[in-house]
């Protein structure tokens, strides 16, 4: 009788799991639930999206899967905006070695993207056209964000605790010092434009040309002076996520980072970007273009993922 009660109260333990079968599990799980959302006021229409979430490193290789979020702010004419927006994806991944291992990948990136915006820049100005535009270009693999930028428009994180970090570096002559030095240093020019009185109005501008941004893809008629060669930088979130803000030069002068993240905290991606569009049309009403891309990220799953160092490439 003794031996029958202690059988009836011993507790079932589940069947064990063969550890092989829980890491593959865990690897299934480990990309991040990614949402989205876009908007644009349009004024010149010379802005132009890419969003691709259905990217692969290898192909028919699902697992492979990255994401892809990028904005091109053309001037002078749209023809380079749309040039970039069709061709830089794929000279980006003519430039990664094939074979080679996920972290591998995401090691070679950065120095990818240099070279697809640097390709696509030489192929654009073999047409003979004189626009340019601007490049904010954003990969998504897991929780790595990669971010390659030419121009004024930006990418910022937005994570847990309100922490607002700038993935970009404005490449603006009027604030930015570093690039003025760079282009006098290489013989540009670097003033005012000069009406008549000899009265200087406006920004700070690369002469010839009178760019006032000393990095785009394109304007062939500014002289080698502005270069294409991108800002790049790659962080690894930690597993609580975070929100993107990837936006036109429109967004940035009427909202701060700080700002714009506010704005939309606690809304769903899919709205997030609208109501950028929409706060910054109100902060400044001046008639320009204004367009956004919200990108929220985060693990379906709790996993204790230290936040990693983040690795800075700046060329």
């Amino acid at each position: 009788m003794n031996a029958s009660s202690s059988s009836e109260i011993m507790p079932m333990r589940p069947p064990l799991v063969p550890l092989a079968t829980l890491i593959g599990r865990e690897r299934r799980n480990d990309k991040p639930l990614i949402k989205y959302g876009q908007a644009a006021l349009a004024k010149k229409g010379e802005d132009y999206f890419l969003i691709k979430t259905d990217c692969v490193r290898i192909p028919e290789n699902p697992s492979s899967v990255f994401s892809v979020f990028a904005i091109f702010d053309g001037h002078n004419g749209v023809s380079a905006a749309i040039y970039t927006k069709e061709n830089l994806l794929s000279h980006v991944m003519s430039a990664i070695p094939e074979g080679i291992d996920r972290e591998e990948w995401l090691q070679a990136l950065p120095r990818a993207l240099v070279a697809g915006f640097v390709k696509t820049d030489i192929e654009f100005q073999r047409k003979g056209e004189t626009s340019g535009t601007t490049a904010t270009f954003v990969v998504i693999d897991g929780l790595t964000v990669t971010v390659a930028s030419v121009g004024d428009s930006r990418c910022i994180l937005d994570v847990q605790g309100g922490v607002v970090s700038l993935l970009t570096v404005d490449h603006r002559l009027e604030e930015n010092v570093e690039e003025r030095e760079r282009v006098t240093a290489s013989g540009g020019e670097v003033g005012r434009l000069n009406v008549y009185g000899g009265t200087e109005v406006g920004p700070l501008r690369c002469w010839p040309g009178g760019l006032c941004l000393s990095r785009s893809i394109g304007d062939m008629d500014v002289g080698e002076f502005i270069v294409p060669i991108p800002h790049v930088k790659q962080v690894k979130l930690s597993n609580s996520g975070g929100r993107l803000i990837i936006a036109s030069d429109g967004i940035w002068d009427a909202l701060s980072s700080e700002m714009a993240a506010k704005a939309c905290r606690g809304v769903r991606a899919e709205l997030a970007a609208k109501l950028v569009v929409k706060v910054s049309s109100f902060t400044y009403m001046k008639q320009n273009y204004r367009s956004a891309i919200t990108v929220t990220i985060r693990l379906l799953f709790s996993k204790k993922i230290s936040a990693q160092p983040c690795n800075n490439i700046s060329t």
